[in-house]
């Protein structure tokens, strides 16, 4: 005979529909989690088949042939773009928002920049070249990026018009002027990372994020995909992984704020409960390995 009765261990009963929720969310059964989920699923075998088409479709894009001489500050010194590509076929840059009058990166940027500094080895090991490029002096990119703790190349092209002509910067003449005809229409974080790194809006603003890709086929150089703003959140690792928690995002109107440097982010702040819990837990580890010792009978010491 056997018990068709859920378990409490397969049915918890914060899962009973008899039980009021104290979250706010919709609870609902085992197997309506089973159905839901299974639903989800195949949205999102769909919407990775759609991923694939896309991609290879941006193979397919015409490529665009970069005739113009451009030589960047590197650590080694200028460099021709073709020479940045390091003896492989495709380099992918981020622009990477660390203007003239910038004291600081922006935080936004620099938490992108965290996530691409650590898969820079796998793209070589795929004939790919990633780098960052910024506007700023190139001593002034080298010690952030000391204090970042980063190792991935980072070249500057104050000196060149690479940034501008591909659309990334802009002169603070122009900028100013935009600024002036905007004022109030722009969202929250641009004031708060203008500020976080240390210059005004006019300022801030004549960066713009974005990444670009190159291919080198017999010693010319190719633009091949570009891309800016909310296109590059493939670059921000935390988003895809905070869309599968429970809370999501969870930003709301303030988009991004929350964002800081990686080592500007508060610790946890122990509460009173925190030490409650905390001493309690202490005095029951005690309690068990007193225990223990004392079963094992008499050590060489007694």
């Amino acid at each position: 005979m056997t018990n068709d009765t859920p378990s409490a261990w397969t049915r918890p009963p914060e899962w009973l529909p008899d039980r009021p929720s104290l979250t706010g969310h919709r609870i609902g059964t085992r197997e309506e989690w089973a159905a839901a989920r299974e639903a989800l699923l195949a949205r999102e075998k769909e919407h990775t088949r759609q991923g694939d088409e896309l991609a290879r479709q941006r193979r397919e894009l015409p490529w665009v042939r970069v005739d113009k001489e451009y030589r960047l500050d590197t650590d080694d010194g200028p460099h021709a773009l073709a020479e940045l590509f390091d003896g492989r076929s495709q380099l992918l840059i981020y622009h990477f928002m660390f203007g003239p009058s910038y004291e600081a990166g922006c935080p936004v940027n620099s938490s992108i920049a965290d996530s691409i500094d650590g898969v820079v080895p796998h793209m070589n090991a795929r004939d790919v070249t990633m780098l960052l490029v910024s506007q700023a002096p190139l001593e002034t990119l080298q010690a952030y990026r000391r204090r970042m703790g980063w190792s991935l190349p980072w070249v500057s092209s104050a000196n060149s018009e690479f940034n501008l002509d591909l659309g990334y910067s802009s002169s603070e003449e122009q900028t100013r002027a935009w600024v002036a005809q905007n004022v109030g229409a722009m969202p929250p974080i641009v004031d708060r990372n203008a500020t976080a790194s240390g210059t005004d809006v006019a300022g801030y603003l004549t960066e713009s994020p974005g990444f670009s890709a190159f291919v080198l086929d017999d010693g010319a150089v190719y633009q091949t995909y570009q891309t800016g703003w909310r296109g590059l959140e493939f670059l921000m690792g935390y988003y895809p992984i905070l869309d599968r928690a429970p809370k999501g995002r969870d930003e709301g109107d303030g988009f991004q704020l929350w964002i800081r440097r990686h080592d500007e982010y508060e610790p946890k702040r122990t509460t009173k409960a925190d030490a409650i819990l905390g001493s309690n837990e202490v005095e029951r580890l005690a309690g068990i390995a007193a225990a223990r010792l004392k079963s094992a009978g008499p050590t060489l010491s007694d």
